[in-house]
């Protein structure tokens, strides 16, 4: 029986799902003034592809003014630019890169590419800041001037991999940590198994940080017009710099020629206001919010309002995480959830080539393979498959790229690291400590295998040890039959070592340097397109179906039950595991394809 009390109930509860979907898609309409400036000022991230979470997270903000960390698409700021660079309504770009929390050397790059074609449309770009951490500055050194407040600074520290080792510890706790590995370069594990890195992982750390530094001080003294020497100063002989400067880290910026000159906000604001006109009440320079001229124009790979294609594309599917087995939390790349992606690609009629959008230092080997398989049966079925590499593609994440027809990646991308590795900790020891003890009787000598409260039977490491070099060795095949190489050159190149995208275009590991789009354009060569028109894929599930899921509460389930807690709780392991430097990516054999480096626990920072 249907009660008043249940109705009003219902009317609650459908205008507030009413009030949510107006509050996430409403847009005012924009309009943009006659010769304003726009400006780019990015506050958060900037990433790949929104997170299920962030148009939920963008109301919750706007609601309560909590401090949420917003998104900024890096495709959309690229293109943002673009469409800036041809609109006559735009002057001049304003850019305020010194709120960005976190981007990767190759994005900032990619922005910082673009606002040179926007310059040559004649066009000025302000750089403007309170501080600049190292990532901001650089893409600010784009700028055809840059001011910086009188009290603040540029952070220039260099690049540099620090982690935290732990074998006393784990000896103390009397943990027995079984590692099962192939490659002296493969340093993952070394955390748990020894107190300093090896000289191995050293050499080979060393060699892509000082590509990646030589690529970031090279961009920053062409920007500038200064000798890259000037920008190795700042950071070697800081204290005689600061010391010159009379202790002002902004006048020390000035006399290294990193900025142009030292301004205040209101000073920064009347310099604008010559440039660009005043608004209309004459208080501040006539300008435009980024994000509010992005819904004045059409992004180039947008996705039909029906989610249904009428005409030929090529699909971009963006996957970044740490690879796990079966499903995946946000900010995972789950095998049953990519490979479902690839094959609705493969099966739709309209999606004529692939290209698969890689940001992950891998994780399971077995999840790597199902998905290497799927696009494997992709190009089978006649449509190219093309790898675009974004910050980090190694591990597990190259087993998944190594048989596309092409592979771009930045000269900044880290990838390689070919090689795998088990691990299993057992805390029998550390039970004993503490008068706790495992006992009982079984069938066979590895009926207690895989217990972490028991010893790990001989047989069964000397087994999981073979197991991980026959892993090894098909890894290397992989790569050999995909590369087009001998196994013996893949070898000399392997053993998990990192190597950044200009090196490993000239070892054969990538094909061609080149952004997102210009994969886009090759894999359309291949279909034989006649137009690049790319198109976002993303999986089947709506937006409040992923938002639940990435809470961990499956849609059809109201109460909570033993499963529902399981899986919440395996989600909650697997974001929390890489805080510990432990591969928070579940192999059901305990094997591994996964490189600790960016992205993950290890310290590796632009800021």
């Amino acid at each position: 029986m249907i009660t008043s009390a249940t109705i009003i109930s219902g009317i609650f509860l459908l205008s507030g799902i009413a009030l949510i979907l107006f509050l996430l898609f409403y847009q005012p309409i924009t309009e943009i003034p006659d010769g304003a400036a726009l400006v780019l000022a990015p506050r958060g991230n900037i990433v790949e592809q929104k997170s299920p979470l962030d148009p939920m997270s963008r109301m919750i903000n706007n609601m309560t003014g909590a401090p949420i960390h917003k998104e900024l698409r890096l495709q959309d700021i690229i293109e943002g630019i673009r469409a800036a660079a041809k609109d006559d309504r735009i002057k001049l770009l304003v850019l305020a890169p010194d709120h960005i929390n976190r981007a990767s050397l190759n994005q900032l790059r990619d922005i910082g590419r673009e606002i040179e074609q926007f310059k040559k449309s004649d066009k000025m770009v302000i750089s403007v800041g309170d501080n600049f951490n190292q990532g901001q500055y650089y893409l600010a050194s784009w700028g055809d001037k840059i001011f910086l407040n009188p009290m603040g600074e540029v952070n220039l520290r260099g690049f540099g991999v620090f982690r935290l080792y732990m074998r006393d510890l784990l000896d103390k706790l009397a943990v027995n940590f079984h590692i099962f590995r192939v490659g002296s370069f493969k340093s993952a594990l070394e955390p748990f198994i020894r107190n300093d890195m090896s000289p191995a992982a050293k050499e080979a750390n060393q060699q892509w940080l000082t590509s990646l530094w030589n690529q970031f001080s090279s961009d920053i003294a062409d920007n500038r017009g200064i000798p890259v020497r000037a920008v190795n100063n700042a950071v070697n002989k800081l204290a005689d710099n600061m010391r010159l400067a009379g202790g002002n880290s902004g006048q020390m910026a000035l006399n290294n020629g990193f900025i142009d000159a030292l301004k205040t906000r209101s000073e920064i604001r009347k310099y604008l206001i010559k440039l660009a006109g005043s608004n209309r009440d004459g208080t501040n320079f006539k300008q435009i919010n980024f994000s509010d001229y992005l819904t004045t124009i059409t992004p180039a790979y947008s996705t039909p309002a029906n989610g249904k294609e009428k005409e030929d594309r090529v699909g971009i599917i963006v996957a970044r995480g740490n690879i796990v087995y079966g499903e995946a939390a946000v900010g995972q790349i789950g095998s049953e959830d990519l490979t479902k992606q690839i094959r609705q690609a493969r099966n739709n009629k309209h999606i004529k080539a692939l290209v698969l959008r890689v940001d992950s230092g891998g994780g399971s080997a077995f999840a790597s393979e199902l998905i290497r398989r799927e696009l494997l049966l992709t190009k089978k079925a006649g449509k190219p498959v093309v790898i675009s590499m974004g910050s980090m593609a190694a591990s597990g994440a190259y087993w998944i790229a190594a048989d596309a027809d092409k592979i771009f990646a930045s000269p900044t991308t880290l990838t390689g690291s070919i090689g795998i590795f088990g691990a299993l900790p057992t805390f029998e020891n550390t039970l004993a400590k503490l008068g706790v003890f495992n006992d009982g009787t079984g069938t066979t000598t590895l009926a207690g295998a895989g217990n972490p409260t028991r010893p790990l039977p001989e047989n069964f490491s000397a087994a999981m040890q073979t197991r991980v070099e026959r892993g090894y060795r098909k890894f290397i095949h992989i790569v050999a039959t995909g590369r087009d190489m001998k196994p013996a050159e893949v070898e000399k190149i392997a053993e998990g070592r990192v190597w950044d995208g200009a090196t490993a275009l000239k070892i054969g590991l990538v094909d061609k340097m080149g952004t997102l789009e210009d994969a886009v354009s090759a894999a359309a060569e291949l279909a034989g397109l006649s137009t690049e028109k790319g198109i976002y894929l993303r999986g089947t599930e709506s937006p409040a179906q992923m938002i639940l899921k990435s809470i961990g509460i499956a849609e059809s389930a109201v109460s909570i039950n033993r499963s529902s807690v399981s899986k919440i709780t395996d989600r909650l392991i697997h974001q929390v595991a890489p805080y510990f430097n432990f591969p928070a990516a579940a192999d059901p054999q305990h094997i591994y394809a996964h490189c600790l480096l960016p992205g993950s626990a290890t310290t590796f920072s632009l800021d």
